[in-house]
């Protein structure tokens, strides 16, 4: 019938205006901006940095891999990778952006830079009034203002933050296991190693003793002389001399 759809929406409209009259959640507006609707998980509007402990710059969780600036679609992320590095949550040494701006102007908030993030560093916000009297200056968002605290991204997304957080915790438990058994497994090679150099020395330290003269008196004569093998030369014989014939 046409028309049909026209005389419904109608219908639906006077049920919600009459019915606000008695039931508060009839009421589909609300005194904005005195008050606001909170927000659920799944809402996104712009990317932020997170961040873990006090410190946002040591706390950061980005390495600066610049894999969300080369799957942005509008190429709003810009990054530039610093020379210094730092420990990651792990220990482990990590690169860090010297410079991360995103031009919210450009962002159309589809969330791929999330998705592709290998170090769960960077999530979608949730707030959404970001007017400003500068239309260049004021759209571009560097570093410092995109860093906010793990805490703040459980408490805009709860559901998410604590598997994530679960999911990290398991990894420092595994990393320092594996410490663990690395320290031991180098103390007892060490421990092994000291018993073989002290083996060494005090075979070294017997043999020398074993072999040192006078330490023992065998029991042996003196050997006979040999007997003389030469023979003894004759004795010189006396000229003989003729007699004279009278």
């Amino acid at each position: 019938m046409l028309g049909l759809g026209i005389i419904k929406g109608l219908v639906e409209t006077g049920r919600n205006f009459v019915g606000s009259y008695f039931k508060p959640e009839r009421l589909v507006t609300i005194q904005y901006p005195e008050k606001h609707l909170p927000p659920v998980e799944a809402a996104r509007t712009i990317p932020f940095l997170v961040y873990d402990g006090k410190d946002s710059m040591k706390g950061l969780r980005c390495t600066a891999c610049t894999i969300c600036e080369t799957e942005c679609p509008p190429k709003c992320i810009y990054i530039v990778k610093d020379t210094v590095k730092k420990p990651d949550y792990l220990g482990k040494m990590q690169n860090q952006p010297k410079v991360f701006d995103i031009d919210i102007s450009v962002c159309m908030g589809c969330g791929i830079c999330v998705e592709v993030c290998p170090f769960e560093s960077i999530k979608m916000d949730q707030v959404f009034e970001l007017s400003g009297s500068d239309r260049f200056g004021a759209m571009l968002l560097h570093k410092a203002q995109l860093v906010k605290s793990n805490d703040y991204f459980g408490e805009i997304c709860h559901e998410q933050a604590t598997q994530i957080n679960a999911a990290r915790a398991d990894d420092v438990r595994k990393a320092e296991a594996k410490a663990k058994a690395d320290a031991d497994a180098k103390a007892k090679a060490a421990a092994v190693a000291v018993s073989n150099a002290a083996a060494g020395v005090a075979a070294v330290a017997a043999s020398s003793m074993t072999a040192t003269p006078g330490t023992t008196q065998p029991d042996s004569k003196p050997a006979p002389k040999a007997a003389s093998t030469s023979t003894p030369l004759p004795a010189p014989s006396k000229p003989t001399v003729p007699s004279a014939t009278p």
